[in-house]
């Protein structure tokens, strides 16, 4: 069933309610092995997480980063209509591309984010996978705009995995929440399929080791 117009926009602001009040059940702790929570924005980054961790992640940057500030990669397909309007409702600007296809005018209006000065988020996975697959979509970008990428994940004690191709992941009401944040990771040039495959990898191994549960 299609969903628009003034019931499409009443289910985002009743979704976007009851996921504040769900996150306030939430206890956090943080492993930030970056150094970058609460200290003052020196570097913007392209922040990298997989898909099936993205439901609290806006909450997770309005708690531990609420001086950075920046845009999110959102599918353009008809289903990221309703995550573009939860995510601006964040206070987050919105990129309409897909991260494993990224368009060179979703890569140039993400580049001109990062060269104002503010970070951008990519599931480099989505929107459809296959999961824990990054998709070269990042790995143009760090290139293009030479910011470092960031990679970072949420571990949950008790959640919910619903049966989309990610098997998507849901935090059970009073659960602990762990944000780790790897250290940032440059992306080198590469001249070869083979130079990009290798960052390409090495990207995907460095998110990789995060991640507890899969």
């Amino acid at each position: 069933m299609k969903i628009e117009g003034r019931l499409a926009r009443w289910l985002v602001a009743f979704g976007f309610r009851l996921l504040q009040l769900w996150a306030r059940t939430l206890r956090y702790e943080i492993d930030d092995r970056a150094g970058i929570v609460g200290k003052p924005v020196t570097e913007n980054y392209v922040g990298a997480l997989w898909h099936n961790r993205l439901l609290i992640f806006p909450l997770v940057l309005q708690r531990f980063f609420p001086q950075r500030h920046g845009a999110a990669l959102i599918s353009a397909s008809r289903d990221g209509d309703l995550l573009a309007d939860a995510v601006q409702r964040f206070g987050y600007d919105v990129i309409r591309g897909s991260s494993s296809r990224m368009g060179a005018t979703a890569i140039l209006q993400l580049t001109q984010v990062l060269a104002s000065g503010r970070d951008v988020v990519i599931t480099p996975d989505g929107p459809r996978g296959p999961a824990y697959e990054l998709g070269p979509g990042i790995i143009f970008l760090a290139q293009k705009s030479g910011a470092p990428v960031l990679p970072m994940n949420l571990e949950y004690s008790r959640c919910w995995r619903l049966g989309s191709w990610d098997r998507f992941i849901l935090p059970r009401p009073f659960a602990k929440v762990r944000v780790l944040i790897s250290q940032p990771r440059y992306v080198k040039p590469t001249g070869t399929p083979e130079e990009f495959e290798a960052e390409r990898l090495a990207l995907q191994d460095a998110m990789m080791a995060l991640v507890e549960m899969r």
